[in-house]
């Protein structure tokens, strides 16, 4: 991997884990509590409706893809008047419909995860040792910034985010990103890639300004381009915000919602908070971020 990429590894220490979340102090939560005047709140997140755990005959003729498989379990009760319904759930963490989390092991680049750690010594059979979901066990509060590309429409196809687009939007809608905020990007796509379409995705140039403004989470409705735009770096936000700035990704997001609601509000500026399950040792988890106003 080449060296003029932007690069955090080292910053925090040599045995850091959690990367541009760092970047997250108790200044930065304090000024995002000051975004909540009027209480109006938003997910960000895509509804999942689980699909059955079911074999042989009683598979349905056509069960939608879903991140979510659940088994139904009804153990005996002691009391025989009462009876518990329990559930089993398989899930999919980095499914293109579930609103999830990436940890900084997620992905590797040159056999690398973040701070630069060999890929085996960091995830093995056995699950996540660095760079996990341990990183955000206790949720994220910061201030989010909303960056609407498409207010007039969706993006065109194969179009690269470039750091003029991210400025412009910052202009279009009086608001500035600065360190340790998240930030959420529209582009009007759903994140689902389809092979007839060449979906729209964020430039290294567009990560190299995230790195400049310190961005500490991203979100949107689109990451990286599929196919890829730039051959020399394919996925410049997996690859080089997530494996060398250490930046949280939350795939997935469902931004509409909240697009709509900073129209109706005039202001672009929330604060965030991700609280994903608390389990550790795993390379990301589903997450419900939620935008309060």
């Amino acid at each position: 991997m080449t060296t003029e990429l932007p690069s955090n590894w080292g910053r925090w220490g040599e045995d850091d884990e959690r990367g541009a979340l760092n970047l997250i102090t108790d200044e930065v939560r304090a000024r995002a509590a000051r975004e909540v005047r009027t209480g109006r709140w938003v997910s960000l997140a895509l509804p999942i409706e689980p699909a059955p755990i079911l074999s042989g005959p009683f598979v349905p003729a056509k069960v939608e893809e879903s991140p979510v498989q659940q088994l139904m379990v009804h153990p005996v009760h002691p009391d025989p008047s009462v009876c518990a319904s329990l559930d089993v759930l398989l899930v999919t963490n980095h499914h293109p419909r579930s609103t999830h989390l990436d940890a900084l092991a997620h992905i590797a680049g040159d056999g690398a995860v973040y701070s630069g750690r060999p890929l085996a010594e960091c995830v093995t059979p056995a699950g996540v040792r660095r760079g996990s979901s341990a990183a955000f066990s206790e949720g994220i509060v910061t201030r989010g910034v909303l960056l609407d590309l498409a207010g007039d429409g969706p993006l065109p196809e194969g179009h690269a985010v470039t750091a003029e687009d991210l400025e412009a939007a910052e202009l279009r809608d009086d608001v500035r990103v600065e360190s340790g905020d998240a930030l959420v990007v529209r582009c009007g796509w759903e994140f689902t890639p389809d092979p007839a379409r060449s979906s729209p995705g964020l430039s290294i140039d567009a990560v190299r300004w995230m790195h400049q403004r310190g961005v500490s989470v991203y979100a949107g409705d689109i990451g990286d381009a599929f196919p890829a735009l730039d051959p020399a770096v394919p996925f410049p936000l997996h690859v080089v915000a997530l494996t060398r700035l250490g930046v949280p990704l939350i795939d997935a997001a469902n931004v509409e919602d909240l697009a709509a609601t900073c129209t109706e509000l005039g202001r672009h500026s929330f604060l965030l908070v991700a609280a994903p399950p608390r389990v550790n040792g795993t390379t990301g988890l589903p997450v419900n971020p939620v935008a309060v106003f």
